[in-house]
């Protein structure tokens, strides 16, 4: 039977706990506190081999999946390894793993984060959290025909009302005014915040659905949607299989969903997320490794946040921010095999999936997907990929 390590105790929440709003707080691009030691990780290739455009594709609008599968494990999986694929099922994936195998997850919750207001002049604006700094108060990416200056007011729906403490291009600093707690405003107004190219408005089946089934610490703002596929009897299954699930939590901020707009790489300005990897993670991964058996990321924040933990070689616990950006040329430490959607053109989340299994392969694959009429994004089908070894 497969082992399920979920560390017990405390763990990292949405940071609601300090009593002041704090204009000084980083922006969510900023490094962010660091409470265990990391090496540099603005850009994890110092002279990148690719430009923006490498990773630009032609998609069919109509392959854009803009609901999900009738069932979780009902979408499709596609199996790439080198210049080898195969057509699956996901819920044939106890069938592609070996017992002592690890499943590593994001165990973040998503929670209610989009919320719409009116600025004086009558402008209409909606936000997205990107990250709680103290009761209440919140950075946020604002979408509005102007952006609001320092010192304005915004009226929110449920008659609240936010004052603009500060601005860093497309995020604004808010103070929710006479609010104890930005969580508990966007469990009661918020809305699911799905992704802007699914371009509907969220029903009640998205509260579910975009939602993994183990997810477990609100933060996120987005789901890590690799994890989106398993229901419980896939869970079920893995575990007869003999293999070990891990978890970890990741908070995906509204940086996810930013454009990369610089065609030079290395120009490129990686959003900042926090991340926890507790100790039984760490030793269930050393203990697979010593085995012989494969770490298997479920999802790219599972990756980015594993391998950001590495220091001189050694994965550590602990929590952090990660602003690492992976493209082609870097060296992976720490994941064997990568459970993935099919990603945006031009969008980091395409880069990285082209640094873990290659770049041409990577090229061929999405080929392959698009005659083979694949669905694609958040709630599309997936790709199990084997790490590149050259």
């Amino acid at each position: 039977m497969g082992v399920d390590v979920r560390p017990e105790g405390a763990r990292l929440e949405a940071a609601e706990s300090t009593p002041l709003c704090d204009k000084a707080a980083a922006p969510p691009t900023g490094p962010g506190p660091l409470l265990f030691p990391l090496p540099p990780m603005t850009h994890a290739t110092a002279a990148p081999t690719h430009r923006l455009s490498d990773f630009d594709f032609d998609l069919p609008d109509e392959l854009i999946a803009r609901t999900p599968t009738s069932t979780r494990s009902g979408s499709r999986l596609l199996r790439v390894d080198g210049d080898r694929m195969q057509d699956r099922q996901f819920r044939e994936l106890p069938q592609l793993l070996d017992a002592g195998d690890l499943l590593v997850f994001n165990d973040t919750r998503v929670i209610k984060s989009r919320v719409h207001g009116v600025k004086p002049s009558g402008g209409r604006v909606e936000l997205l959290l990107e990250r709680i700094v103290a009761d209440g108060c919140a950075w946020m990416q604002m979408r509005a025909s102007h952006p609001a200056k320092p010192g304005s007011s915004i009226d929110l729906v449920g008659g609240m009302r936010a004052t603009v403490l500060e601005r860093d291009g497309r995020f604004v600093l808010l103070k929710l005014d006479g609010l104890a707690g930005v969580l508990a405003y966007l469990d009661a107004f918020g809305e699911v915040p799905l992704p802007p190219y699914i371009d509907r408005a969220p029903d009640a089946d998205d509260a579910e659905r975009y939602q993994t089934v183990y997810a477990t610490h609100p933060g996120a703002v987005a789901a890590p949607t690799a994890g989106l596929h398993f229901d419980e009897a896939t869970m079920a299954a893995l575990r007869a299989r003999g293999v070990a699930f891990a978890y970890l939590t990741l908070h995906v901020g509204a940086g996810t969903f930013l454009p990369v707009e610089e065609d030079d790489l290395s120009r490129h300005r990686m959003h900042s997320e926090h991340f926890v990897i507790p100790q039984a993670t760490v030793d269930a991964i050393a203990q697979t490794r010593n085995s012989g058996r494969a770490v298997v990321a479920v999802g790219t924040t599972s990756l980015r946040a594993l391998e950001s933990a590495v220091h001189e070689g050694e994965l550590r616990a602990g929590e952090a921010e990660t602003s690492l950006f992976i493209t082609p040329g870097y060296r992976f430490e720490i994941v064997d095999r990568l459970l993935t959607n099919f990603h945006l053109p031009r969008s980091t989340l395409l880069m990285l999936v082209s640094a873990f299994a290659g770049y041409d392969a990577i090229r061929a694959a999405y080929r392959h997907a698009i005659a083979q009429r694949y669905r694609f994004f958040s709630y599309g089908d997936a790709m199990l990929l084997e790490r590149d070894r050259p």
